[in-house]
């Protein structure tokens, strides 16, 4: 009896605990000046941006001399 009166509590504890952190996050999304789906498009076009400079970069650099 003790024994699911005291899982019930824990799962209506994580139920309210669930309940404020997707509450919190949403908030936080709200506050944001753009929304999270534009800023992933601008971090993967600045990182293809640099993906690809630096194989130019690699590409057109002149062979390493070597000294022996």
């Amino acid at each position: 009896m003790l024994i699911g009166l005291g899982g019930l509590l824990g799962f209506a504890g994580m139920l309210l605990v669930s309940s404020a952190i997707v509450s919190a996050a949403r908030q936080r999304v709200n506050q944001l000046e753009q929304p999270p789906s534009e800023l992933a498009k601008r971090t993967w076009q600045q990182a293809r941006a640099a993906t690809t400079a630096g194989a130019k970069a690699w590409r057109n650099s002149p062979p390493a001399k070597v000294s022996s």
